[in-house]
């Protein structure tokens, strides 16, 4: 497949620096774990991939950005619901967030789906093409396993080779995470609650 010819890995320093900015500016808050007996609400970890892990939604920098702000649009639009951690790469994403209302939740990213394979077709001249496979749920069963898949989410872009530190890939909340809790404590959190093998049975790098 093209994953490793996604345009990131094409991009000199400048112009990387270039979307990192543009991304700063437009980023949102990283939000604080609130307590964990809210009544009627839930931690859920999201994802879903391109059909086959075929890079669609990383064809271009503008298409990466478009997706993240639609995509974090459609999970923000509950007031109740808080989103922890996302992260959107070439192929595939990953939320983590709160919510009390997941079906409702997973009913607005299909239609997001719909919408987005929609147009990219039309764009790409691929009527019928299958984009995506359906979002799904993982509740959290303890604050550890919040934490473990927090690191993870965040460690992805660096899991599937794209940058070698959090903080330089655009299309993710790490910056605004490490910005909020410090460097140490990040770090503090990383070693208490390793990756480990999180992932490796479904989340598998671009062929």
């Amino acid at each position: 497949m093209a994953g490793r010819g996604y345009i990131w890995r094409r991009l000199t320093e400048e112009q990387r620096e270039e979307v990192l900015a543009e991304r700063r500016e437009r980023g949102r808050p990283w939000h604080s774990p609130p307590h964990w007996d809210v009544e009627g609400r839930a931690r859920f970890h999201i994802t879903a991939a391109c059909y086959e892990h075929s890079p669609i939604i990383g064809v271009t920098g503008e298409r990466m950005s478009q997706f993240s702000d639609d995509l974090l649009g459609e999970c923000g639009q509950d007031s109740e619901t808080h989103i922890y951690a996302w992260c959107v790469l070439p192929n595939h994403y990953h939320v983590l967030l709160q919510t009390g209302d997941i079906s409702g939740l997973l009913t607005r990213i299909g239609r997001l789906h719909g919408r987005t394979s929609y147009g990219w077709n039309l764009e790409e001249e691929a009527k019928g093409r299958k984009v995506f496979y359906r979002a799904v749920e993982t509740r959290m069963k303890s604050e550890g396993h919040f934490w473990a898949t927090l690191n993870y989410v965040h460690h992805n872009p660096v899991r599937h080779g794209y940058v070698e530190r959090w903080q330089e890939w655009p299309w993710s909340s790490a910056a605004a995470y490490l910005e909020r809790v410090g460097r140490g404590e990040a770090e503090r959190i990383w070693r208490d609650y390793p990756v480990g093998d999180y992932g490796e049975e479904w989340d598998r790098p671009e062929m």
